[in-house]
């Protein structure tokens, strides 16, 4: 019984001592990241009535990415993670871009 005391004492030493996560996040970092994601909506509301031709699409888009980014590196902490799960969440984002391409690539081909 001992053993297994001490087994459970000794995982949760060396666990705590190879986690190397910043100190938490602050309150004040994550309202600015929330005014910044309200900012963004409204700019991309903005952009959608703009004439902007083809970059309308585009700059949405850019827009887009930067307020998921801002949600994955802040409020889901990725920012904060080992590096292997950066590596799984970039291959999860180029299967999903994959993906849509070869959508795209169907839809378009069929006409």
């Amino acid at each position: 019984m001992e053993s297994q005391e001490t087994n459970v004492q000794t995982y949760s030493h060396d666990h705590a001592a190879e986690s190397k996560h910043a100190e938490p996040i602050g309150y004040g970092t994550y309202i600015l990241v929330w005014l910044a994601l309200i900012a963004l909506t409204a700019l991309t509301a903005v952009v959608s009535g703009v004439n902007l031709a083809a970059f309308t699409v585009v700059v949405a888009l850019v827009i887009a990415l930067t307020k998921a980014s801002l949600v994955v590196n802040i409020f889901m902490h990725i920012k904060f993670e080992d590096f292997i799960f950066k590596i799984f969440l970039s291959i999860a984002g180029f299967t999903l871009i994959v993906i849509f391409t070869l959508t795209f690539a169907d839809v378009y081909f069929r006409r």
